[in-house]
């Protein structure tokens, strides 16, 4: 029996959510999904503490409009049991990243652990999106001009070091019809060859005898489609019948006379000119004799050609039972008492100490703290559960609840003035470090913070002496308490 909680997907990415009830969850209007065993198989190609993740989860989906479905599903329900079983589904709330192979109908299934915040969710999921442009300079243009072509080509002409969410999702729905690559600025060459000026900028390369044209919209998916669905080769025939919107041609870029300095320059653009010329009049012969290669990821909308998924109604014997309890990194410990926060990390003999001092709570379940602070429990959890597994050693992370009278302590001393925060103390040197929060509390920002404290790296604050509890304090206090708090 599969308990409460929320399966979630992402396409081309798809990000998937399974839980209980997930359609009084999400209403009609909300950008979240709603799909079941069957419906699921038109998605591919294409969670929840259940209500405390669904604020986030909905922002996320949000977030990622343009760039990745976001479905829920619900595993109470009889017909969507056998679904999340044939999923792995093992417990909730479990968000599962959902993307493209090389294989039609084959996606790739992976588990997603890191932190629940909508940003946390929005930055794994564009981590995710598969990357099917091709980097290209100046020496390697005319080796792509003149490969592959039997599509036509695309290239963005970027300022931009690193290839962007969008692009990368464009690239993957019209793999295999349309060939992507991007330039980047300092490649004067053949940003001169095709006359860029702006920045971003599409050129796309019909092949044949048309010349290349320029995207001359607003940089969206649904525009870009518009744009694009034109030269892509699976709809060739159908779009040869009809009439083409009015783009806007590339011209020759009018160049002056080389100056002697200017001649290696002006020889790399001129063979690249020609490989061009090369490449696109063999798009002619190409394409008429070869097969046009057809779509590999199926869209939303295009119910007619639906990918393979497991049968919701076929249970493989292989399939793990469904159990009650997620499978996360276990919770840092909690310092409830004043007491155990002094001997564990305020003592003059004991080390480093990462403390999350947590917000007032409206009672004592971890669900009722807000999204931060949540976020920051999950991401000391997973870097603790991420050192021990490797058997390395590392300083102990502890949360300290506001009912601490300890904590207060500490807040004035620090002058600490945020709902939550985390920081670091060192009794036995004397010194603490603030983490300042500025890039959330997601796992990899957290991590960075820590990896910056266990190297020894940024300023660290002078500890006040009066935090420090002396020794033959902390030895009285011991010996009333022999056991282990934790």
């Amino acid at each position: 029996m599969l308990g409460r909680g929320a399966l979630a997907f992402l396409a081309p990415a798809l990000l998937f959510g399974v839980g209980a009830h997930a359609e009084g969850l999400y209403s009609k209007k909300s950008a979240v999904l709603q799909v079941d065993g069957k419906s699921y198989d038109k998605l591919v190609a294409k969670s929840n503490q259940v209500s405390n993740l669904k604020p986030a989860y909905e922002k996320a989906a949000k977030g990622l409009d343009g760039l990745a479905q976001v479905a829920a599903v619900n595993c109470d329900d009889e017909g969507n049991k056998a679904f999340c079983g044939s999923m792995g589904v093992q417990g909730f709330p479990t968000l599962k990243i959902v993307k493209p192979s090389k294989k039609p109908g084959k996606p790739i299934v992976e588990d997603y652990q890191g932190g629940r915040t909508a940003k946390d969710i929005i930055e794994a999921v564009k981590q995710a999106i598969p990357n099917n442009v091709k980097r290209i300079s100046d020496k390697g243009l005319n080796a792509w001009l003149e490969s592959s072509n039997e599509t036509a080509k695309a290239i963005l002409f970027s300022d931009k070091g690193t290839t962007g969410a969008l692009i990368r999702v464009v690239a993957t729905d019209y793999l295999g019809r349309i060939n992507f690559a991007q330039i980047r600025n300092k490649e004067t060459a053949a940003v001169e060859m095709f006359g860029v000026t702006t920045y971003p900028s599409l050129v796309i390369l019909p092949g044949g005898a048309e010349p290349p044209v320029l995207f001359d919209g607003t940089f969206s998916k649904g525009l870009m489609k518009d744009f694009l669905d034109q030269y892509a080769s699976s709809s060739k025939s159908e779009s040869a019948q009809m009439p083409k919107k009015e783009q806007k041609p590339l011209a020759p870029k009018d160049e002056p006379a080389a100056t002697p300095a200017e001649a290696e320059e002006t020889a790399a653009s001129a063979s690249a000119s020609s490989a061009f010329s090369s490449a696109s009049s063999s798009h002619a012969s190409e394409e008429g004799s070869a097969t046009p290669s057809g779509a590999t990821t199926e869209t939303l909308e295009d119910a007619s050609q639906p990918t393979e998924s497991p049968d919701p109604a076929i249970v493989p014997e292989d399939t793990p039972k469904p159990a009650s309890m997620p499978d996360v990194a276990p919770p840092i410990p909690d310092l409830i008492e004043r007491d155990f926060l002094e001997k564990r990390c305020l003592g003059p003999k004991t080390t480093t100490c990462i403390l999350a001092l947590l917000p007032k709570a409206v009672d004592d379940e971890l669900a009722s703290l807000p999204e931060d602070a949540s976020a920051a429990l999950a991401s000391l959890a997973e870097i603790a559960e991420k050192h021990s597994a490797r058997g390395g050693k590392l300083f102990p992370f502890f949360s300290v609840p506001a009912r601490n009278e300890g904590q207060g302590v500490l807040r004035d001393a620090l002058k600490l003035d945020k709902e939550l925060e985390l920081v670091a103390v060192n009794a036995r040197r004397g010194w603490y470090r603030r983490y300042e929060g500025a890039n959330g509390f997601g796992k990899n920002a957290v991590e960075d913070w820590v990896d910056a404290i266990r190297l020894g790296e940024g300023a660290k604050g002078q500890l006040p002496e009066s935090l420090i509890i002396e020794e033959k304090e902390t030895e009285e206090k011991s010996k009333a308490e022999e056991h282990d708090e934790l």
